[in-house]
C-alpha cells in the first residue's frame, strides 16, 4: 500500500470512527426493505457455514443472522463500530460471532462458506480489486451476498440535487465519506461477474433509491 494509500485509509477510518456513536443511534431508513434483505440472506445460509461480513458497521445484520450460521467474522474499518458490535452481541447473548477492526482488504482470510457486504462497495475506492479480493475469500461454489445503493438510477431528483452540490461540500468537510461511487445496477453486476461470480438473484429493497441485492456464486 503506497503512502497515499495508507493515508486515505487513515483518514476514511477517523470518519467512521467519528460517525459510530450518531450512526449507532440512527433508525433503519427502510425497515420493511431491511426485513426484506434478512429473510432473503437467511434463505442461503446454513447451520456450517463459515461467513465473513465486511464493512459490519456496529453489528446488527450480523447480530440478526448469527443463528442461521456456525461462525460470522464480522469486520469493519471502525474500531469504534467493532465496539458497539461486540456490546450488542454481548447484549443479545450471541456467542458465535467474532468482530475484527480491518480493511476489506485485510480482512480474513478464509475460505468462507459465504462472504456479505452491505452498503459497502460504492464506498471503496477500487470496486474491482475488491470483488477481486473477496472471490479470493471463497472457493468454488460459495457465495457473495451484498447490497449495494446504486446511486445513478432511481433516486429522483432530491437525491441527484444531493449528491451533485450537497456531497462535495460534506466530503470537504469531512462531514461524509471521501468516497462514494454513483453506481448503476448494470455496472455493479458486470464488475461482479467480471470477478468471477454468477448472479444467481438480484431485487431492488428499496426500490427508490436503488439499492440492489444481489447473491452471486463462486465459479
Amino acid at each position: 500500500m503506497s503512502a497515499d494509500q495508507t493515508a486515505a485509509l487513515s483518514k476514511e477510518t477517523r470518519f467512521w470512527d467519528r460517525t459510530a456513536p450518531r450512526y449507532a443511534k440512527s433508525p433503519v431508513r427502510d425497515q420493511a426493505a431491511y426485513e426484506h434483505t434478512l429473510d432473503r440472506v437467511a434463505h442461503y445460509l446454513s447451520p456450517e457455514h463459515q461467513v465473513l461480513e465486511l464493512g459490519c458497521g456496529t453489528g446488527t445484520t450480523a447480530v440478526h443472522l448469527a443463528p442461521k450460521a456456525a461462525h460470522i467474522t464480522a469486520t469493519d474499518l471502525s474500531s469504534a463500530m467493532i465496539e458497539i458490535g461486540k456490546s450488542r452481541a454481548k447484549d443479545a447473548g450471541v456467542q458465535n460471532i467474532s468482530f475484527e477492526a480491518c480493511a476489506p482488504a485485510t480482512a480474513p482470510k478464509g475460505p468462507f462458506d459465504v462472504v456479505m457486504g452491505f452498503n459497502l462497495l460504492h464506498l471503496i475506492p477500487d470496486i474491482d480489486a475488491a470483488l477481486s479480493e473477496i472471490a479470493e475469500r471463497v472457493p468454488t461454489g460459495g457465495l457473495f451476498i451484498s447490497k449495494t445503493p446504486c446511486l445513478a438510477q432511481g433516486g429522483g431528483v432530491g437525491i441527484k440535487l444531493m449528491l451533485a452540490l450537497a456531497l462535495p461540500v460534506m466530503q470537504l468537510f469531512g462531514r461524509a465519506p471521501a468516497v462514494v461511487h454513483q453506481l448503476s445496477v448494470a455496472e455493479l453486476e458486470t464488475a461482479v461477474e467480471a470477478a468471477g461470480f454468477e448472479i444467481i438473484e438480484t431485487g431492488n429493497f428499496p426500490a427508490r433509491p436503488t439499492s440492489r441485492f444481489l447473491v452471486a456464486r463462486r465459479r
